[in-house]
């Protein structure tokens, strides 16, 4: 691979991508530590998640090792941008996606991995540690038994935009979501992991 300067993508309307969703990305932080480090959060599970996506969607899978070189030498090359400690950080958005041209259904004949990056603020109201408050949500399901909310594919969080848009006008940061075969367990948070 090569670095680049951040810029639009040349893809084909074609792309398997664009028609049928064949893509995965992750979401992750590079953040200072107190002594002016830079620091990732657990890389080695984002690599593991998109190593099953990229099978669970037909596609070549990159290696956890090359997975996580790409990001590391990625902040170090944006290592200008990675805020300092408690006042945000650079966030990662590596993606693997068919940008081979493709009419009919069926896996791209090539794919794109890439990683882009931007430093960015706490995404709620207040500091990245200040609580929030959370709609549980009952209605809508972002991932349902044997589909693929199990990986982060481009298209899973579209379905999400219109339960988070009703969460926020009802005064709500966010959604947690409950499972969609039973609505008893918590799931996830529409845009961050929860631990309980």
């Amino acid at each position: 691979g090569e670095m680049r300067p951040y810029g639009n993508l040349d893809v084909s309307p074609r792309a398997a991508v664009l028609n049928y969703g064949q893509g995965v990305f992750e979401g992750m932080k590079a953040q200072r530590s107190e002594d002016g480090k830079i620091v990732l959060f657990r890389p080695d599970r984002n690599a593991r998640r998109v190593y099953y996506g990229c099978k669970r969607l037909c596609m070549p899978p990159v290696p956890e090792d090359i997975f996580i070189k790409a990001i590391k030498e990625t902040v170090l090359a944006n290592a200008k941008w990675v805020p300092p400690c408690g006042k945000g950080s650079l966030y990662l958005r590596p993606l693997i996606i068919g940008t081979g041209p493709m009419l009919g259904l069926a896996p791209a004949p090539s794919y794109s991995f890439l990683v882009y990056v931007s430093p960015v603020g706490s995404y709620f109201k207040g500091n990245q540690l200040a609580p929030i408050t959370l709609k549980i949500e009952d209605e809508y399901s972002r991932a349902a038994p044997g589909g693929s909310g199990g990986c982060k594919a481009v298209g899973n969080y579209a379905g999400s935009l219109l339960p988070q848009q009703e969460a926020k006008a009802a005064g709500y940061d966010n959604v947690l979501y409950i499972d969609a075969a039973e609505k008893k367990y918590l799931e996830e948070v529409g845009t961050s992991n929860i631990f309980v």
